[in-house]
This record gives C-alpha cells, sequence and structure tokens, in this order.
C-alpha cells in the first residue's frame, strides 16, 4: 500500500491536446499561502470569531452575565434527557398537575377570577367554560383521582358576583365619603364628576 503522502496528484486519464502528458486537476490552492483555499477561509473565520470576541469583552457586552463566578449547576450529575423541560417548569413556575386537581385548584380560586371581571356576559362566559371543561375532564378515562368538582350553576354565580360587587362599589364609596373632599385626588379635566 502507497502511503498517503507518496501519491501523486489528483489526475485525469484525459491528455492535453497534444497527447503526450496527463492533464493535472489540483484542488484550489490559494497563491500567497500555497494552502487550499478552503483551509485558508477556515483559519480567516477562527481569527475574525476571535476578534469579535475581544471586542465585544472590550465594549463590556460580557460584563454581569448571570451566574457569574458562581459555579455550573448540576455540573457532574448524570445526564438526564428530560432536562430542558424541568428547567423550563421552574423558570415558568408552571404547575403540572393532573386535571382532576387542577380543576379543584381553580374551583377554589374561581370567585377571585369572577370578581375582577366587569361585564355580566364575561362572567358568564367564564362560568360556561368552567362548567365546559369539568364535564369534558369526567368523560375522560385518564388514569388518576377522580373529578369532585361540582359544575357550577350560571344564574347563582352571576346573582353572587352582582352582590359582591354591589357591596365593593358601595363599600368605595362610602371610604371616599368618609376620607372628605380634601384627600380627594385630583381630577383630570377629561373626568367629569
Amino acid at each position: 500500500m502507497i502511503p498517503l503522502s507518496d501519491r501523486e496528484p489528483t489526475t485525469d486519464p484525459t491528455t492535453d491536446p497534444t497527447g503526450v502528458e496527463p492533464v493535472r486537476r489540483d484542488r484550489e490552492r490559494d497563491d500567497r499561502t500555497g494552502r487550499s483555499a478552503a483551509a485558508a477561509r477556515i483559519a480567516q473565520q477562527s481569527t475574525w470569531v476571535d476578534l469579535q470576541v475581544r471586542q465585544a469583552m472590550e465594549r463590556g457586552e460580557f460584563d454581569d452575565l448571570p451566574g457569574q463566578g458562581k459555579p455550573i449547576a448540576d455540573l457532574g450529575v448524570e445526564h438526564d434527557p428530560d432536562w430542558w423541560v424541568k428547567k423550563l417548569v421552574e423558570r415558568e413556575n408552571i404547575a403540572l398537575l393532573p386535571p382532576a386537581i387542577a380543576l379543584r385548584k381553580e374551583d377554589a380560586e374561581l370567585d377571585d377570577r369572577l370578581d375582577a371581571i366587569t361585564l355580566e356576559r364575561e362572567v358568564r362566559r367564564e362560568l360556561a367554560d368552567f362548567n365546559r371543561r369539568v364535564v369534558e375532564t369526567r368523560r375522560q378515562l385518564q388514569g388518576g383521582p377522580p373529578v369532585i368538582t361540582p359544575e357550577r350553576d350560571v344564574d347563582a354565580e352571576v346573582a353572587a358576583w352582582t352582590e359582591r360587587r354591589t357591596a365593593r362599589i358601595e363599600a368605595q364609596r362610602a371610604a371616599r365619603e368618609a376620607r372628605g373632599p380634601e384627600e380627594d385626588p385630583p381630577r383630570r379635566w377629561w373626568r367629569r364628576r
């Protein structure tokens, strides 16, 4: 076997027009260095990248990065293929609960969510959506805890929402009257009394 360094350059079996010597087809070469042009481009690219990093460091773009001066978390721990999902859940505070438990939690917070809404039709739409999800969760045959969250009576919930809203408005009005006119915030010219 002939070593690679002793082999002749790639040649074409065709001959030159005189028919004497085969035509030689070398790879593209850089005239200045004698190296192949691809190698020259790769060498130039690495120096260009180094130059860009150096200039960014001089401008201070790498200062105050999060985690600066701290050890890398989870370094040396065995590889977990779901590491990115766990980091996302931790970073975004995503609660991954079974549907039955998620509905219980939502049921407990539903009155507060309804109190933030100002229109009755929006309250009705929110309650209809909640009831639809309760029924869909009951129909699913997935494992997990049973769905014990009851559906909400839309008309009764709207009446309770109206009472709570009226009580809040009255409490705000009474607090404003108790403060007196001197403590009222200044009215803007575009608002009317």
